[in-house]
């Protein structure tokens, strides 16, 4: 099959997906194409909000319609890197056997990542970089497709141990989610208070996934696109001759090489699934907010007279 024929059926199948989330999560329809753009560019996800917006619910659908595996870590302060990543025992035989832990999975989420202290975070960070794990000296190689879902707190910061910038960077997305609307918190309270139990069809294998991956990174980008995505992470950082007013006023640190490969790659996932077969500006900047804000740090200025993240991330448009 041709690139061009790959993409087709891409979007035909990309749209059947939705539908089929869409059976168990009522909304959230923004929230859902980061997640799934972050996964068929092969990023993992950073997710922000409060508890009750059925996060793990979200993860979990997306998983059975993708047909993948899917474990839920629940972080907490007294979790050992063992107890994630899994340890070595002495069997009958008095042999060392390896027991994988539950991060051996096709989706991983990590719930309130910021509960656990960062011995335990670090241990994470290989298996996001490398696929892969190192135990005893031993490395494990993860299936593919490999995603990680973390998700934190916004309200609750007291007992937590926020990420350290270099682990943040690790995620290409950093999605912040909203209150329902009324309209759609109705819709949520009549589906989950009565006998509903959609069965949700697996559309995709593994294998298809990596596929989609690999598709995804064979498609062509403009010199003017890449340019563009470039010339707007050097915007974010103070210290250089085109960052905005707001930005040098406000802005402590911006975002690294990482975040303009994370625009591109994130633009041509978002490009394929309307069925185009090259990106344009218009797909880095829906993706840009996602891919700066957690990449962003602010000075204490903005934090004492509330300039958010996203109006600075705007500005650069």
């Amino acid at each position: 099959m041709s690139d061009v024929a790959a993409v087709e059926t891409f979007v035909k199948k990309y749209q059947a997906l939705k539908s089929e989330i869409a059976k168990v999560i009522i909304g959230q329809d923004h929230i859902i194409d980061q997640i799934l753009i972050s996964i068929f560019s092969g990023g993992h996800a950073l997710l922000v909000g409060v508890p009750g917006l059925a996060k793990t619910l979200m993860v979990n659908t997306i998983a059975q319609a993708l047909g993948l595996d899917f474990k839920r870590i629940q972080f907490t302060p007294d979790l050992m890197p063992s107890d994630i990543l899994g340890s070595e025992i002495l069997d009958e035989n008095r042999q060392f056997k390896f027991i994988k832990g539950p991060i051996f999975s096709n989706i991983v989420l990590a719930d309130e990542i910021n509960r656990t202290p960062p011995k335990t975070q670090a241990a994470l960070l290989e298996a996001m970089q490398e696929r892969a794990v190192t135990v005893a000296g031993h490395q494990y190689k993860l299936n593919l497709p490999y995603f990680v879902l973390a998700t934190q707190n916004p309200i609750e910061q007291e007992g937590t141990y926020p990420l350290p910038e270099a682990q943040l960077d690790r995620f290409m997305f950093s999605v912040n989610l909203e209150y329902p609307s009324f309209k759609e918190e109705v819709e949520v309270v009549k589906s989950t208070t009565s006998v509903n139990n959609p069965t949700i069809n697996a559309l995709f294998t593994a294998k298809e996934i990596v596929e989609i991956q690999q598709l995804t990174r064979r498609i062509p980008v403009a010199d003017n696109v890449i340019e563009y995505a470039v010339r707007m992470t050097s915007k974010t950082r103070p210290n250089t001759e085109t960052a905005s007013d707001l930005v040098k006023q406000y802005i402590d640190w911006g975002a690294g090489p990482r975040a303009s490969q994370n625009l591109i790659l994130a633009a041509k996932t978002h490009a394929a699934t309307q069925g185009k077969f090259s990106p344009d500006i218009e797909n880095v900047q829906a993706v840009a907010t996602s891919i700066f804000r957690h990449r962003i740090i602010k000075n204490y200025k903005a934090e004492a007279e509330g300039i958010s993240i996203e109006k600075i991330i705007e500005s650069l448009f």
